[in-house]
């Protein structure tokens, strides 16, 4: 069944369910909307699930094949959305302001529902399928929460599987990691305090702003001369927040940021260093630091059996035109690398059109023809890894 053979009534479905969730952002463990709606259409369907997994907002739905016992796997979707102010013009734009679905986790949601709903219909498979619907993948690790609180445990399964819509990848086209994907992703918020003194007698003072400065410079060094050449490292300070005047040179600075590499090793040593220079350049201009360094995501590697399997699904789908082997992996980060970290599987991108807005962007949106090329490829993995291939 081709992208264009869709059947016309389950599109509109998909499309209608898609906007909806885009008209109304939820972000991190409030998607409490979002979740009763999730449930109401997995009802419809006659599916059984969970709710209040992952901080309250998560939800797991179960699928028994009818070919009778096999293996069980886990597919994937994020439901929660960002805290940035949409500017797109559109008949289903957020109606919530400050918040907005703008890495396209409404599409993801949808594509997932689609396949859930296919398959309950004609379940034709050997084994179980867990649909898991997780909240706050951005930032603040939905996907921890829910293996924290014993996913893997309460729901057993043998493999896990996620996808990601992909700005500048044309729709119809994929890419699939054998290993890295995605980087680990840790955050930082220093505070720098000295005495502050009037701006025409710095001598009486203590400049946390000529130290701050320093620091945001120095810190580079960490990438490129501590970081091998063969490895990849990112360090972004992002925010910079101090004084208030013309003629004061501020007590206190405050700067924030992101790290980000692949290798656990370079990671642990980066951070250490990291720490070492801020106490190192404190010291030397008589102030105080107070460093918050929070590991938060773990880098996503795929495992090379489970990436060829989806690479197999994607070559023998006619919506798919071509599979990408050879991209190289993001410096974006992904909570789905908790799950991962767990249980073999694999992450893959699906293209979400050349000229799409990058994700984060006010001006991103989900393409919606990419929503039945989603359900297809699940549905497909899904009779790929569990049982004979018919269609539907």
């Amino acid at each position: 069944m081709t992208a264009n053979a869709f059947p016309p009534r389950e599109a509109e479905t998909l499309l209608n369910w898609r906007q909806d969730f885009h008209r109304h952002p939820e972000t991190a463990f409030e998607e409490h909307r979002t979740s009763h709606r999730i449930a109401e259409i997995l009802r419809e369907a006659g599916l059984e699930f969970t709710t209040g997994l992952g901080g309250g907002t998560g939800i797991v739905a179960t699928l028994e094949g009818r070919q009778g016992p096999g293996p069980t796997i886990g597919l994937r979707a994020d439901i929660d959305a960002l805290d940035i102010t949409e500017a797109n013009d559109l008949p289903y734009a957020s109606k919530t302001r400050g918040k907005m679905h703008a890495c396209g986790h409404d599409g993801h949601t949808t594509m997932l529902l689609g396949a859930a709903c296919r398959l309950a219909r004609k379940p034709d498979f050997a084994g179980r399928v867990h649909f898991i619907f997780q909240p706050a993948e951005e930032s603040e690790g939905g996907g921890r929460v829910m293996v924290e609180e014993g996913l893997f445990e309460r729901f057993p399964m043998e493999a896990v599987y996620g996808v990601h819509n992909w700005p500048g990848l044309p729709v119809g086209e994929a890419a699939v990691h054998d290993t890295a994907v995605m980087a680990a992703f840790d955050v930082f918020t220093l505070k720098l305090k000295g005495n502050g003194c009037h701006a025409a007698m710095p001598h009486l003072g203590s400049d946390t702003l000529l130290a701050a400065c320093q620091l945001v410079n120095q810190l580079q060094g960490l990438i490129s001369r501590e970081t091998p050449a063969h490895q990849t490292a990112v360090l972004s300070v992002t925010q910079f927040h101090a004084g208030d005047a013309f003629n004061v040179i501020p007590q206190t600075v405050e700067l924030r940021g992101t790290l980000r590499c692949f290798d656990e090793t370079l990671r642990q040593h980066l951070a250490q260093r990291f720490s070492d220079a801020v106490q190192a350049l404190a010291h030397f201009h008589s102030l105080e630091a107070d460093l918050d360094y929070q590991p938060r995501y773990p880098a996503t590697f795929n495992t090379p059996e489970h990436a060829q399997h989806c690479t197999a699904v994607l070559d023998a789908m006619p919506e798919i035109t071509r599979v990408h082997r050879d991209l190289p992996p993001s410096m974006a980060s992904e909570d789905f690398a908790f799950m991962l970290n767990e249980r073999p599987g694999a992450y893959i991108w699906l293209g979400n059109g050349e000229n799409c807005p990058a994700l984060h962007n006010p001006h991103y949106d989900f393409n919606d023809q990419l929503s039945p090329i989603g359900v297809s490829y699940w549905v497909q993995l899904v009779k790929q890894l569990l049982g004979k291939q018919s269609t539907t």
